[in-house]
């Protein structure tokens, strides 16, 4: 018969593998089939104190390997399934009338609505972003989230990004700010999007630009890496200079205009950031 020191054991288990084992997603899914057999999937009145605990840590188990594991999706499956445990009032997760530790009232909860907020980010997902750190703000009933430092990482990055401060993002993600292992998978992903931004605005800012320009507007380590991230884009490269498919028919600009239409790309990328999340 399934008991809950058969959770415990599963758990126990987990946590002395590496993330990348393959051992880890046949135990988490033997982990979640004990938490059905014991009525523990989704939190109710009469479930246990202690299997409440065994339960909500199963999941954020679950989540965090997922993210090391760079499997967003069934992060997001983990932190949905988490959301009614997190709803319980803290003394759910007292087993007497004293007041719960702070670990067994919380257990991680910021730790994995923060890496939510991040994923929510490098989707581009704005309006979803500020819904839930509104929702978040409402909780915390006016103590304010800056003493958090999993959620203030994302909260700082997504306002550095409408701002156009991409250098900061950059360094905050290279830096000894990120607060754990898990926010640092999202490192490149967010590049990623980044780069994409900003390439869409040049795309728009002026017809041409030179590789060793595009290099440093893009956060690339190499002119030979620009010249791959213009292949992948349908972009010409032409005598150390890039042309932009779309404008190739105009006249190639000087090198004063250049950058000057360097320094507006931010503010471009700022603007369709901003219509996006209106649209949205």
């Amino acid at each position: 018969m399934t008991s809950e020191s058969d959770l415990s054991h599963i758990l126990a288990q987990l946590s002395s593998l590496p993330p990348h084992s393959p051992q880890t997603a046949s135990l988490l899914s033997k982990a979640k089939l004990t938490l059905l057999h014991l009525n523990a999937l989704i939190p109710g009145s009469e479930t246990p104190t202690s299997l409440l605990l065994l339960a909500r840590r199963t999941l954020e188990t679950g989540a965090l390997i997922s993210i090391r594991n760079q499997n967003p999706d069934a992060f997001t499956r983990y932190y949905q399934q988490l959301q009614p445990f997190y709803e319980l009032p803290p003394s759910s997760y007292s087993a007497s009338s004293s007041k719960p530790s702070e670990e067994e009232a919380v257990g991680q909860r910021s730790k994995v609505t923060g890496l939510y907020l991040l994923l929510l980010l490098t989707k581009g997902d704005y309006a979803g972003f500020h819904t839930l750190l509104e929702g978040l703000e409402v909780q915390a009933m006016g103590e304010g989230l800056e003493g958090d430092v999993f959620i203030r990482y994302p909260v700082m990055l997504e306002q550095w990004l409408m701002e156009g401060q991409y250098d900061r993002v950059w360094g905050a993600m290279k830096g000894k700010g990120v607060p754990s292992e898990e926010f640092a998978v999202f490192s490149e992903v967010l590049v990623v999007t980044i780069r994409s931004e900003i390439a869409s605005c040049s795309e728009k800012a002026y017809p041409s630009l030179p590789v060793p320009n595009a290099k440093n507007l893009l956060f690339l380590d190499s002119e030979g890496s620009v010249v791959t991230f213009a292949q992948e884009r349908g972009w010409v490269v032409k005598d150390g200079r890039i042309y932009f498919p779309l404008q190739q028919g105009q006249d190639v600009r000087t090198e004063k205009e250049i950058l000057v239409a360097s320094g507006q790309v931010i503010e471009n990328t700022i603007g369709y950031a901003r219509e996006l999340e209106t649209i949205v």
